[in-house]
């Protein structure tokens, strides 16, 4: 099984993406999607942004963590 993160995007340099996950920050590669910038809200595996999703979908990703945690 695989988990992903959801985030918001803080900002983006070249492939790479600042991001903040419930308030801890990391940089993730950024390369695979297109388009990326501040404030949109992404999908994170392993390192990596994979989709972006809306601020819903990042809410509803929170609230099933929050269950499970």
């Amino acid at each position: 099984m695989c988990v992903g993160l959801s985030a918001r995007v803080v900002s983006v340099k070249d492939s790479t993406a600042l991001i903040d996950a419930g308030g801890a920050t990391r940089e993730i590669s950024a390369g695979v999607l297109d388009e990326l910038e501040p404030g949109d809200y992404v999908m994170v595996h392993a390192g990596v942004a994979i989709a972006k999703i809306t601020e819903t979908d990042e809410q509803e990703a929170e609230d099933v963590m929050g269950e499970l945690l």
